[in-house]
C-alpha cells in the first residue's frame, strides 16, 4: 500500500481505568507506530528502546524523563530519543500518546 491514512489516532485506544493499553497501527520494515491510552497515575519504568524512538503526547500529560531530564509533555509534544536512551513515564492526566520506533 502506497499510503496509509488514520482519520483519528485518538480513537484507536480507549483508556482504561487503572490501566496502559496500547495498538500498533503500523508496521513495516522501516517503522513501527504504537498509540498508547494511558489512565492519570499510570507509569512506565526505565527502560530502553534498541532503535530511535519519537514520542508525541496527543492528549493529556505525562511527566516524562529521557536520560536522567524530567520533560513536562503535554498536548503537542514532541521528542526524539537515540537508541539506549534510558527513559520513563508517569501520566499526570489520562493520555494518548503515539510511539514511532525507526529501523536500526
Amino acid at each position: 500500500m502506497p499510503h496509509q491514512a488514520i482519520p483519528d489516532v485518538v480513537a484507536a485506544v480507549d483508556i482504561q481505568p487503572g490501566a496502559v493499553v496500547s495498538k500498533v497501527i503500523h508496521r513495516d520494515e522501516v517503522l513501527d507506530v504504537t498509540v498508547f491510552g494511558f489512565d492519570a497515575g499510570q507509569e512506565l519504568t526505565e527502560h530502553r528502546a534498541a532503535r530511535a524512538a519519537v514520542v508525541q503526547v496527543i492528549t493529556g500529560r505525562l511527566r516524562f524523563t529521557a536520560d536522567g531530564q524530567e520533560l513536562d509533555a503535554g498536548p503537542g509534544f514532541w521528542l526524539h530519543m537515540a537508541p539506549e536512551t534510558p527513559h520513563a513515564l508517569v501520566a499526570s492526566d489520562p493520555t494518548i500518546m503515539v510511539l514511532t520506533l525507526l529501523a536500526p
